[in-house]
């Protein structure tokens, strides 16, 4: 049993070591999966708490979580088969400013979904979708910048959730509903890129309803210590699929009945 857990903290260390670095220098490193195993789930979310933890050392700050490959066209597209959740920090919301520096990205995708601010803890009780709709506050359109540190987005589950999810930034509007004024399961989305109709999806393709997804959240984040707490904000995961950056782009999503969420990419030098 100790020789099992050493090599565990050998190959935290060495993920740990490969993503800061990826990060540190932007350039991305190579999967992880090959110290942390395809399934070893445990295993990647103990890499992803550790860079959290360091993180928090440098002085980010926590303000919720995302909820990551729960739309099955975002699985096909990543090869994997079931959802993980990210840690947001303060510093990946970009929701104030009129141009996103594409040089602080690897290699970005778009995606459009719905964000949850929350009223009420999730730390105990059933979890259920009665439970998590009573502790919304309310929800906003937003669009997650996902970013792999992970060369080539070659990516099986450990290498995402070990990856904080493939977590960039995130940008949120600011109209706001309550769950008594919107269904998020009927949430019809429509994404445009310079214009142009590049995905297009529905509450439905998140898990079935959004608020499973956040259900799902909850149940885990609760298992892993870590229960949700009011104030925090959850990402739902996309509600179709997502779509390369390049240098200049501008990204607009329409969310019925929410409304709409834009954002503009600087050119690379810039």
């Amino acid at each position: 049993m100790a020789n099992s857990g050493n090599s565990n903290d050998l190959s935290i260390a060495d993920a740990v070591d490969r993503l800061s670095r990826a990060e540190r220098t932007g350039i991305p490193a190579e999967p992880v999966r090959d110290v942390l195993g395809d399934t070893d789930i445990a295993l990647a979310y103990a890499v992803q708490q550790e860079l959290a933890r360091r993180r928090e050392a440098r002085g980010a700050v926590a303000v919720g979580r995302k909820i990551g490959l729960t739309s099955p066209a975002v699985q096909r597209q990543m090869g994997v088969e079931q959802p993980d959740f990210g840690v947001l920090f303060a510093d990946m919301d970009v929701s104030g400013r009129a141009v996103i520096p594409f040089h602080r990205l690897l290699q970005p995708r778009v995606e459009a979904e719905i964000a949850f601010v929350l009223k009420a803890d999730l730390a105990d009780g059933e979890l259920d979708e009665e439970q998590v709709r009573a502790a919304v506050d309310y929800a906003v359109p937003a669009l997650e910048i996902v970013d792999s540190r992970i060369a080539g987005w070659d990516i099986a589950i450990t290498d995402t959730i070990a990856d904080n999810a493939s977590s960039g930034l995130f940008v949120l509007a600011e109209h706001r509903l309550a769950l008594d004024e919107f269904e998020p399961r009927e949430a019809a989305m429509r994404l445009y890129a310079d214009d142009e109709l590049v995905s297009e999806g529905d509450g439905a393709a998140c898990l079935g309803d959004p608020l499973a997804a956040l259900a799902w959240l909850a149940r885990t984040a609760l298992s892993f210590g870590d229960p949700l707490r009011a104030g925090q904000i959850v990402l739902s995961g996309a509600l179709g699929p997502l779509v390369p950056v390049a240098p200049g782009m501008r990204f607009r999503a329409v969310i019925d009945p929410l409304g709409e969420v834009t954002t503009t990419f600087s050119a690379k030098e810039a």
